[in-house]
């Protein structure tokens, strides 16, 4: 029997065919033979030879290759030099498979990508559409949430499959940690954009509804999907309509003092430069929920997101 790790070859030859018949490799247990096992790296204890190898495994630049059940894997694990002691139980569990690579992302270390066999394409099939992203931006009151509604029912009357990020409703679990001021609001974009993605990915058309003031945290949730995959709708509605309209009272608290840092008047707005869509307040002209509803809905149908 013979375990090799790296270049180095243990071998055990029993005097006699029954000698060592039950003999387990990979359980740090070995019946006891008469071969020298000492002279090997083994331990003997009554009965029972006790398996430690010492300085196995040779560090070759920054890889090395370990050969388990007789197969090999390479594996990049920082940390292990020619000085490390590592015995059989390290690598239990793969059975000869190879030992997946760690990454780093952000402040996250040794995790590891878990690919499925059911993929985004296969859940696209089932869905029959295509996942993505319909944000809607403007100011407060301009009808984000009202027109995300209409839209989510008119997409659902059709057979679809949607969910609504609506940004006061997230605030009420998710992000409730996160207040208003900018490095807040930043974070606040970045996690509902990581959920975003994560809805397209299950095949699902999700329609963001919130103010993203700011233009670069809008780019960055575009830029973490593939081309086509975010669709940016402003809310083109002019800051004295939405200020009559003030459905929350939070303008009144605004201009009072009330509330600090309130976009559109003491926090500035960055419209999209170049938005997919563009739904316009046309003093009562084609200005409904539903109308605006019907406008992306075409887009949708048109650009084939109604279809695998």
């Amino acid at each position: 029997m013979m375990t090799v790790v790296g270049n180095n070859a243990l071998i055990c030859r029993p005097q006699s065919e029954s000698c060592c018949a039950s003999m387990k490799l990979g359980v740090l247990k070995l019946p006891a033979c008469n071969c020298k096992a000492k002279s090997l790296g083994f331990n003997i204890t009554g009965t029972e030879v006790k398996t430690t190898f010492y300085r196995l495994v040779r560090k070759t630049e920054t890889s090395r290759t370990v050969h388990i059940n007789g197969k090999s894997a390479s594996s990049h694990q920082p940390g292990y030099n020619s000085n490390d002691e590592i015995s059989a139980n390290d690598f239990s569990g793969f059975s000869g498979k190879s030992i997946p690579l760690t990454s780093t992302n952000g402040n996250s270390t040794n995790i590891v990508w878990h690919k499925c066999s059911v993929e985004k394409s296969d859940r696209q099939e089932l869905l029959q559409q295509r996942g993505c992203v319909i944000w809607i931006t403007g100011l407060s009151g301009s009808g984000k949430s009202t027109v995300a509604c209409a839209l989510g029912r008119g997409l659902h009357a059709r057979g679809k499959l949607t969910y609504i990020l609506d940004g006061d409703n997230v605030r009420h679990g998710l992000n409730r940690d996160l207040s208003f001021a900018a490095e807040d609001r930043a974070e606040n974009i970045r996690r509902i954009g990581e959920v975003a993605k994560l809805f397209v990915d299950a095949g699902v058309i999700c329609i963001a509804s919130l103010i993203s003031p700011y233009r670069e945290e809008r780019d960055a949730c575009r830029a973490s999907l593939p081309e086509g995959e975010f669709i940016e709708v402003l809310m083109d509605v002019p800051l004295h309509v939405c200020e009559a309209r003030d459905p929350k009272g939070l303008y009144k608290l605004a201009r009072a003092g009330k509330i600090k840092g309130f976009t559109g008047i003491d926090d500035p707005y960055e419209p999209p430069l170049k938005s997919e869509i563009v739904l316009r307040h046309n003093q009562g002209l084609c200005d409904s929920p539903n109308d605006f509803a019907d406008v992306v809905i075409s887009y949708l149908d048109k650009n084939g997101y109604l279809k695998a």
